[in-house]
């Protein structure tokens, strides 16, 4: 049986508002000291990034309508393997330049999918 592709959409959708409300009273020095919020962020990465991989499987043509997708596996990819390697303002600045671009195209896709 085949997934739905919107259900990785709607997973990466729900895990990028979850990290925008992880961080909203956050600047980069709060989100240093905070582990909680550090620990929450870098997962909710991880599964933005296995929703899009999977999404990647199912359905490549959609999947390759969201810019950067390598990029976004791959981040998701260092944060599980190389996690002694990530540093509070490398994932602070992927929420910041890049997480906003990326919650507006999947919530583009998901309209165009009909989002029910």
């Amino acid at each position: 049986m085949q997934h739905d592709p919107r259900a990785y959409l709607w997973d990466a959708r729900e895990s990028a508002l979850a990290i925008q409300s992880f961080v909203a009273d956050l600047d980069i020095n709060a989100y240093s000291l905070n582990l909680m919020a550090q620990a929450a962020t870098e997962r909710k990465f991880e599964i933005i990034g296995e929703a899009l991989n999977q999404l990647s499987k199912v359905d490549p043509l959609l999947a390759a309508k969201i810019p950067e997708l390598a990029q976004i596996v791959s981040f998701r990819n260092q944060l599980i393997h190389g996690y002694s390697k990530i540093k509070p303002s490398t994932v602070w600045s992927v929420v910041s330049s890049s997480l906003p671009s990326l919650l507006q195209r999947v919530n583009e896709l998901l309209e165009e999918l009909g989002d029910d």
